[in-house]
């Protein structure tokens, strides 16, 4: 065990008990109380001495113990809507994986866009990012790994050997593939953990609900713009190949498309329950105008999804369906977990009046608004280069909501900025998993991220400026 997990695993529970047992209030009894365990909760987090869904279960444990809530109102926040929207979502996820849909749809896209190499690198990306907004990020990477070393490899074993622009060459298509996966998550509530766990925020303590198509409206442009500039970047600024001409990659595409062989039945019923489902996600607003009755929501037609991939039949004599329970071993259940824990953190926070506190002590000072979204906004994004992102926004989304309320902004205006900053880590390995699985491939090393990273975060960073500034009051 590395030393600072095992200094984490202690320094947690002490500071929780030296902040309860401190001889004067910071806040209040109930205050210090959260703080506490909010402490307890970060360090565990940060050097991830035990798994960070464990983490997630200490208000569960914690809160009532403490009388911050009863069990009743803790356990209520691990059972929210938007944890259900999720399963659904990744339900979806696993089916799509299972009948290797993902992987059809991933190599019909490079072979869409062109087998020039910087056809190849945007045609990676933009595979990669269409299939980030719907399962997760590092499922999208591990499946568009292989494809990547079959190609690069080409380069690797043909007469004139590695040159310059055939490193070069890798390095775009790796880094495109990581840059596009977590980008492509931002496109859509399901596509990246943040965007739920904020989403359940609102919900939750606001009453303000998202639907699945208002945040796409603006998800989408934001992934595509990032994604753009991203390609630009790597291929035309940092890592250029402009001596490198092959044209046997569109043979290796053509090869992994001949492997999967013609589209199965059951990879059809999962691209009908799929489509079905995306397209009550985005016109639900209209069906609802049509039909109130129905009273659909985003969770419902996850929901729905999930159920119908259980039960829609493939071979009834057989008894042979799409996935079964066994299936979803497979399932990131812990990120679940995890959304409990911010949300329970969260009602914490708030029923224990930090975030009133926050709230007030910005009201009363003299603090720019812009210069308070650009510090958050930074702060964010730099942080979750060395934290898990969805950890980060359960621990600072309340603080983020009451700062807006001091600074008398709708909260959405500050919120939707800085959750999205939470998914722009370019910079290091350890950052996001696929950083971490492209840099495991051997072509690049941390410094060839850190080096387009940083500039991408600062991009990222001008860009979600813009995001606060302009478009989310347009469309909020």
């Amino acid at each position: 065990m590395e030393f600072s997990k095992k200094a984490g695993l202690f320094i947690g529970p002490i500071l929780f008990l030296i902040l309860l047992n401190l001889p004067f209030n910071l806040i209040s009894e109930k205050g210090d109380a959260v703080i506490a365990v909010a402490v307890w909760m970060v360090i565990w987090w940060i050097t991830e001495a035990v798994s960070i869904s464990v983490t997630a279960l200490l208000p569960l444990l914690l809160f009532p113990i403490l009388k911050i809530m009863d069990i009743g109102e803790v356990g209520a926040n691990y059972g929210s809507p938007i944890i259900f929207l999720f399963f659904g979502g990744f339900v979806l996820a696993l089916a799509l994986e299972k009948v290797n849909l993902h992987k059809r749809i991933a190599l019909n896209i490079i072979k869409l866009t062109g087998t020039t190499p910087n056809k190849v690198v945007l045609g990676f990306m933009i595979a990669t990012a269409a299939l980030s907004m719907w399962i997760s990020n590092t499922a999208t990477t591990v499946v568009m790994l292989p494809i990547a070393m079959s190609v690069i490899g080409l380069l690797v074993n043909d007469a004139d050997g590695f040159t310059k622009s055939d490193q070069n060459f890798a390095l775009c298509v790796m880094l495109g593939i990581a840059f596009s996966a977590n980008a492509g998550g931002i496109a859509t509530v399901i596509g990246t953990p943040p965007n739920s766990v904020m989403i359940g925020l609102l919900e939750n303590e606001y009453n303000i609900e998202i639907s699945f198509l208002k945040w796409m409206v603006i998800g989408v442009p934001f992934a595509a713009v990032m994604i753009w500039i991203s390609y630009l970047v790597l291929v035309k600024l940092m890592y250029p190949n402009k001596q490198l001409k092959f044209s046997a990659s569109k043979e290796v595409i053509n090869d992994e498309l001949k492997k999967l062989g013609a589209m199965s039945g059951k990879e059809k019923m999962v691209l009908i329950i799929f489509g079905i489902t995306v397209f009550l996600w985005i016109f639900r607003t209209v069906i609802n105008g049509i039909f109130p009755e129905l009273k659909l929501n985003d969770t419902i037609i996850s929901i729905m999804a999930a159920i119908a991939m259980f039960s829609v039949p493939y071979n009834l004599k057989k008894g042979d369906f799409i996935i079964n329970w066994k299936d979803t071993q497979k399932l990131a259940w812990g990120i679940l977990i995890l959304f409990g824990g911010g949300l329970a953190l969260a009602k914490g926070m708030s029923v224990s009046g930090i975030v009133d506190l926050v709230s007030n002590a910005i009201a009363n000072s003299n603090i720019s608004i812009l210069f308070t979204a650009i510090l958050l906004i930074t702060l964010m994004l730099f942080m979750t280069e060395l934290m898990s992102n969805v950890a980060l926004v359960a621990v600072l989304a309340p603080v983020v909501a009451g700062i807006a309320i001091g600074l008398e902004i709708p909260v959405l205006y500050l919120l939707i900025p800085v959750t999205m900053a939470s998914s722009c880590a370019f910079m290091l390995p350890m950052a996001t998993p696929p950083n971490a699985i492209v840099f495991a491939s051997g072509y690049i090393k941390v410094k060839q991220m850190a080096r387009a990273g940083i500039l991408l975060n600062l991009i990222a960073i001008g860009l979600l400026i813009l995001m606060f500034q302009f478009v989310v009051p347009f469309f909020f």
